[in-house]
């Protein structure tokens, strides 16, 4: 079988980094699926088993460098077996990412070289804002375009006002209102997935990303759970990360509900998550106004005329001091790990200075 790498999502951007380390027997091919140490990679030739090669493993400089679903990567196929070796990932035009759970200073990749994230919120008692802006930072951060998937209008009972809502907590974000028992949104929802381009669905257990996704390939290609009547939370149906071909064209990365979301790191990101309060903010007395304490605060004026609300207000406060925390930590873990390494060269020389 052979596929057209465009149809994976290959594109110019991938084109020079993989011509640096092309050798002979060397292709290009995209992780589908990640399962350990092992990873199911589609290139040209069709699918195949992978597993990453010695020196990728010993040259990494963390595990989140190492193939993630989304990773476009340079592959050897083994001769007479299907089965290849991974030699380099290639750099990553976008990533999704967070902080593991957990005291761990670590980051964990989603999904990467994505055009699209889905941000899935189901309109039943789980709805929630502030976890909204939450995921719409890290995607902002990511490079991905965010579109906001209000699913399961039906159970609805005031679908206008949280619309409403939803609107003015997405910045500048398309927000979608679909179900996916009625199919209502469903084609509108087709229109984001062009041939070649890559979304991924993200969001809590529960809010129904896998029954989208079926909806979208037309069979039951990702296994469903219903919800517990008694508080509305879902339990994981999906457990691991896939890259999907559609029938129509494009490719959608699932991923298992996340719970919790914790931010990793964001230069632009709180800012195009929130462009009212960039706006406002242009209205401050000094330019590095934290719209905390600070005199002449245009956005604390904002929330005091009921123009910005104080929920809103404190989910931008309680974000902008998560990434400040997870900042420090990060200065200071990677001070440590360079310390640790400097003593241990050190050691290396004493001993071979007595040897």
């Amino acid at each position: 079988m052979t596929i057209d790498l465009a149809t994976l999502g290959w594109s110019p951007f991938f084109a020079d980094p993989f011509a640096a380390v092309r050798v002979p027997g060397v292709v290009p091919a995209r992780v589908a699926t990640e399962d350990k140490h092992f990873y199911t990679v589609v290139g040209a030739e069709g699918d195949v088993i992978a597993v990453i090669s010695g020196k990728l493993h010993h040259r990494r400089r963390s595990d989140s460098a190492l193939p993630k679903v989304g990773d476009w990567v340079a592959i050897e196929r083994q001769p007479g077996e299907k089965k290849a070796i991974i030699h380099a990932v290639l750099p990553r035009r976008t990533t999704l990412t967070r902080k593991v759970t957990g005291r761990e200073i670590v980051e964990q990749v989603l999904a990467t070289n994505l055009d699209t994230a889905f941000i899935v919120q189901a309109l039943d008692p789980t709805f929630n804002l502030r976890r909204l802006e939450r995921f719409l930072v890290m995607v902002h951060e990511g490079g991905a375009r965010p579109v906001v998937i209000l699913n399961k209008a039906d159970l609805c009972d005031d679908l206008e006002a949280r619309v409403s809502e939803t609107r003015a907590a997405a910045g500048d974000a398309t927000v979608i209102t679909v179900s996916a028992r009625t199919r209502k949104g469903i084609g509108q929802l087709r229109e984001f997935i062009r041939p070649g381009e890559t979304v991924a669905f993200i969001g809590t257990s529960g809010v129904g990303k896998s029954s989208l996704i079926n909806r979208l390939n037309g069979e039951a290609t990702q296994p469903t759970i219903e919800v517990r009547a008694s508080d509305s939370k879902g339990r994981h149906s999906t457990t691991w990360r896939e890259l999907i071909p559609l029938p129509g064209g494009g490719l959608v990365i699932d991923t298992p509900g996340m719970r919790e979301f914790h931010m990793w790191i964001a230069g632009e990101g709180l800012d195009v998550a929130f462009p009212d309060f960039v706006a406002i903010a242009a209205g401050c007395r000094f330019r590095d106004c934290r719209h905390e304490n600070e005199p002449g605060c245009a956005v604390k004026t904002a929330v005091a005329a009921g123009t910005v609300t104080t929920e809103r207000h404190g989910s931008f406060l309680k974000l902008q001091r998560e990434l400040a925390s997870i900042t420090e930590e990060r200065k200071q873990h990677t001070y440590m790990v360079n310390k640790r390494r400097v003593q241990t060269g050190t050691k290396a020389w004493l001993q071979k200075d007595i040897l």
